[in-house]
């Protein structure tokens, strides 16, 4: 029954599955077999139709000849479904084999292409490690180091004051500094204004809005001082 499905081969192949002379089966072969398992499916699909459909005319002759009173007919028609019947299982039940080896493989061909991206991705793996070895690693970081530490030197070299500024003393400048507050602080004293430290110019307050009065009119030389100083606010508030 099997060999009528799936046929046989002189070779030992069994099916068109790969030749076992020694070599592995490869995504070709897998892919091929199912292929040909695909049109086993296809076969035996079109022979589950077409026994289905005979049960079916066997049905409709049994009524007849039961019309016609004649049992005898009538029965055999009945046997022929019923044969028929069970040979539609039996192929159902091959087609769920084949269904099931499908996917075998298929899974079996999707573990294999998993393992040879895994083997080909730790050989890579191993291929860089060899490429950058511990050593050369260190080799690297430390002429980074170097690098790092001569830049730092350079920085240094450049912030550090040259001519005239590397000879001015800053401790003398403080000192100088310092008669220049006890000067001033004697001229304050001369001058009769209490010492205190020396406060910051003012910010000028801003033009605030003239309020109208009832006053009597100023004279020409009054009128040119209110102008000027209106100008000069006016001026200060910019």
């Amino acid at each position: 029954m099997l060999k009528r499905l799936f046929g046989s081969s002189k070779s030992g192949g069994g099916g068109g599955a790969p030749s076992s002379g020694g070599r592995a089966p490869t995504a070709q072969d897998t892919v091929k077999t199912v292929d040909q398992m695909q049109a086993t499916l296809e076969m035996l699909e079109k022979k589950e139709r077409l026994l289905q459909k005979r049960a079916e005319q066997e049905v409709a002759k049994a009524k007849e000849y039961s019309r016609a009173k004649n049992k005898t007919a009538a029965l055999a028609c009945l046997k022929k479904k019923k044969m028929y019947e069970q040979q539609a299982v039996n192929l159902a039940n091959n087609q769920m084999r084949i269904h099931e080896n499908i996917l075998m493989l298929e899974t079996a061909k999707a573990t294999t292409e998993t393992v040879s991206a895994l083997r080909a991705g730790a050989a890579q793996m191993k291929a860089e490690q060899k490429a950058n070895d511990i050593n050369d690693v260190d080799k690297v970081m430390e002429e980074i180091n170097d690098v790092t530490d001569m830049q730092r030197e350079m920085q240094d070299a450049l912030g550090t004051p040259v001519g005239m500024a590397a000879d001015l003393d800053e401790d003398e400048l403080l000192g100088e500094l310092d008669e220049l507050e006890a000067e001033d602080l004697d001229d304050q004293m001369m001058a009769g204004v209490a010492p205190g430290p020396i406060a910051a110019p003012a910010a000028a307050a801003p033009a605030m809005p003239s309020v109208p009065t009832a006053v009597p009119v100023a004279s020409s030389a009054t009128a040119d001082e209110d102008a000027e100083l209106a100008a000069l606010e006016a001026e200060m508030a910019l």
